[in-house]
């Protein structure tokens, strides 16, 4: 009998859950770091990086070497892991928008297939103001549609960084919270779910979303043990340092600031971002742990990944939001014992838009065609002539401000990356397999002619097949938002395929707690 049958027969003889059960669907447990970019792994080459069970995850499964996210900062990257969709499809432009709940997420589409869906972490996309982070009405992104469909354990807040200052909500307005190293505790709760849920034996998808290593990079922000190990270690400036800082920067462009701080401080910020990186490997090598003695590692597909990386004076930037690969380019692992080859690594342009479609095409799940990534599951095993011949980036302006005269649009394939400037127009072309540190920009190298108009014209073309009409970022504010709330994006007002929209009420303030 065909498994088609078989899930056409089985609800006429078994309970809903016996069915589940039954069919034995693979699990998934999807970890998120937070601004940790590709190079900064052991496995990717990183002398300095202590990331044993990260690289023990690309040993025994797929590494995507040059997996990029699509818009490199935090909430456009998370709203493209749920929807499938580029920012100027889902409309979060900049940080700190609530992203509007009428998209088939991975998190509907689940739970429509008998899955409960976890999360635990880091959200960042409810809050729609800017700044105050820690008010409960920005905080808490209450039970229903705007948890995206996930509806089981829910452990969760928007945005932290204080890592020893860490709290989270469950169903109520009610803060909790942590003492001690904030991602040990998440761990703590992931592993009491795994436990869960191999006692329940039903299918289960498991986020658990950590705030490192994102700054503030404070030798108080990690463990003591851990910047002990890092603390003598010699970090110094990139090659492609400047004393001046690029102009196309969204902040962090005044030139004493730039000396003063920057300059005079990212060794000793790098010390921290390495031993905060090293802690939370830790924190991942006890998720790795409970997996196998919960005895769910054959049937559980494990998935690591990062929203975006970090610059550190590289190309005379820091932070992300920007197309050079130190920001863009970040881990991507999956581990499917007896599915997925050990020791695996694939070239393919594989970008954050294909991370749902291929989830759920690891777990025959169907999804909406308004999606803009592909399904490349088949790749996860093989070579195979499905895969994208690039991937394209958008910069849609400031990371979280609504001002105009930082947006950019990149194509980036095996070889070269290729971006534009929206406010002068300027070019650049970076040979990544000879120049992997994009020290040396190629437009007005004739040798590489023919690449640069092939490039150009593969922006222009797949700008307009996903109606991205390049606009300043204040544009998407008059256009797309009303209070900080998605409304549409490029393709139009949203509209759920496999399930029921919403009212997105503007003026949601959120819930209180009484001291405030």
């Amino acid at each position: 009998m065909t498994l088609r049958l078989l899930l056409l027969f089985l609800p006429l003889i078994c309970s809903p859950a016996q069915t589940i059960a039954q069919i034995q669907r693979p699990n998934v447990v999807l970890i998120i770091a937070d601004q940790l970019r590709y190079e900064s792994c052991g496995y990717a080459g990183d002398a300095k990086a202590i990331t044993p069970n990260i690289d023990r995850l690309a040993a025994t499964g797929i590494s995507f070497d040059n997996y990029v996210v699509n818009t490199p900062v935090c909430a456009a990257t998370r709203a493209t892991l749920w929807t499938g969709k580029y920012a100027s499809t889902h409309g979060m432009a900049v940080n700190e928008l609530r992203l509007n709940p009428n998209h088939d997420t991975l998190g509907h589409l689940l739970s429509a297939k008998g899955y409960t869906c976890d999360y635990i972490g880091k959200w960042h996309l409810w809050a729609n103001q800017a700044g105050r982070h820690k008010f409960v009405g920005n905080a808490f992104c209450p039970p229903g549609p705007y948890r995206l469909g996930f509806d089981g354990f829910w452990a969760a807040y928007n945005f932290n960084h204080g890592n020893y200052n860490a709290f989270y909500f469950k169903d109520t307005a009610e803060r909790h919270e942590i003492e001690g190293w904030g991602p040990a505790h998440f761990t703590d709760l992931a592993i009491d779910q795994l436990a869960h849920h191999a006692q329940t034996k039903l299918p289960f998808a498991m986020v658990v979303s950590y705030s490192p290593p994102h700054d503030p990079w404070a030798k108080d922000n990690v463990p003591p043990w851990w910047y002990d190990r890092f603390k003598d270690v010699e970090f110094a400036l990139p090659s492609t340092w400047s004393d001046v800082p690029d102009k196309h920067m969204d902040r962090n462009t005044n030139p004493k600031q730039w000396l003063n701080k920057w300059k005079a401080n990212l060794p000793e910020y790098m010390r921290v971002y390495y031993a905060m990186t090293a802690a939370m490997d830790e924190q991942i090598g006890r998720l790795l742990k409970a997996i196998d003695d919960q005895q769910l590692e054959r049937n559980t597909i494990v998935i690591f990944t990062s929203d975006h990386g970090e610059q550190f004076g590289a190309n005379a930037r820091v932070f992300k939001m920007t197309f050079f690969d130190k920001s863009a380019r970040v881990p991507l692992l999956i581990r499917w014992p007896g599915k997925i080859p050990a020791k695996r690594r694939s070239n393919a342009c594989i970008s954050s838009v294909d991370v749902m479609p291929t989830i759920c095409g690891m777990l025959g799940v169907g999804f909406p065609d308004s999606t803009d990534g592909i399904d490349l599951s088949d790749s996860t095993r093989v070579d195979c002539n499905c895969e994208p011949d690039f991937a394209l980036l958008q910069g849609m302006g400031h990371t979280f401000q609504w001002k105009d005269g930082f947006e950019w649009r990149a194509v980036r394939d095996q070889r070269f990356t290729y971006a534009q400037y929206l406010v002068d127009g300027e070019e650049l072309l970076f040979d990544n397999r000879n120049d992997p540190e994009q020290s040396t920009n190629l437009v007005g190298n004739a040798d590489f002619a023919e690449d640069l108009t092939r490039l150009r014209q593969r922006l222009i073309e797949k700008r307009l097949a996903v109606h991205d009409e390049f606009k300043p970022c204040t544009w998407y504010r008059d256009n797309w938002i009303e209070n900080r709330v998605v409304l549409r994006g490029a393709k139009g007002k949203f509209h759920r395929e496999m399930g029921d929209d919403v009212e997105v009420d503007t003026a949601m303030a959120g819930p209180k707690s009484v001291s405030e």
